[in-house]
C-alpha cells in the first residue's frame, strides 16, 4: 500500500514537469518557425509570380489573380 500511495504522488509530479514553462515555450518557438517558413514560402511565390509577369509570361490579370490568392493566403502580403 505505501508502495502504490508513492507511485500515485510521483507520476502527477513527472507529468507536471513534462507540462513545464519550458515546453510551452519550445512549442510557442516551433510554430513560430514553421509560421515564418510559411510566410517565406509566399514571398517566394510571390517574386515568381512577379518576374513572370515582368517577363510577359502571363497577362496581367493572370497576375491580379495569382497575387490575390497569395495574399489570401498570407499575413504579411
Amino acid at each position: 500500500m505505501k508502495r502504490f500511495l508513492i507511485m500515485t504522488m510521483i507520476i502527477p509530479i513527472l507529468l507536471a514537469i513534462g507540462c513545464s514553462r519550458g515546453a510551452i515555450g519550445g512549442a510557442a518557438v516551433g510554430a513560430g518557425a514553421a509560421g515564418a517558413a510559411y510566410e517565406y514560402q509566399n514571398k517566394m511565390a510571390f517574386e515568381d509570380l512577379e518576374d513572370d509577369w515582368k517577363a510577359g509570361q502571363i497577362s496581367k490579370d493572370e497576375y491580379l489573380r495569382r497575387k490575390k490568392e497569395i495574399e489570401k493566403r498570407s499575413l504579411v502580403y
